[in-house]
């Protein structure tokens, strides 16, 4: 009986873990940019975009397919960069 007390015990420190580390995660930021800096953007541990900084320059309503590809191209990006953060933070913490 012991043993399934422990086991219990250790089952809900790591739940806490789990929920403290998704807390801070879902706080995280990170800066991801496509087309050499052109578009700029900030996502967070949820996937949510925060920021899209996109620079006048690249903004051509002669040639919108490239600004559209360029955008498509640092979402994915962000989206990517912030599930790898994501679950690298949660191998770590569950080993």
């Amino acid at each position: 009986m012991k043993n399934m007390n422990q086991l219990m015990k250790q089952a809900s420190q790591m739940q806490a873990k789990i929920t403290t580390l998704q807390k801070e995660l879902n706080e995280r930021e990170l800066d991801v940019s496509s087309g050499g800096g052109m578009i700029k953007i900030k996502i967070n541990g949820k996937q949510e975009i925060n920021e899209i900084k996109i620079d006048k320059e690249c903004v051509d309503p002669n040639d919108v397919e490239t600004l559209e590809e360029l955008v498509q191209t640092a979402v994915n990006q962000a989206v990517k960069e912030s599930q790898d953060m994501v679950s690298n933070a949660m191998s770590k913490l569950t080993g």
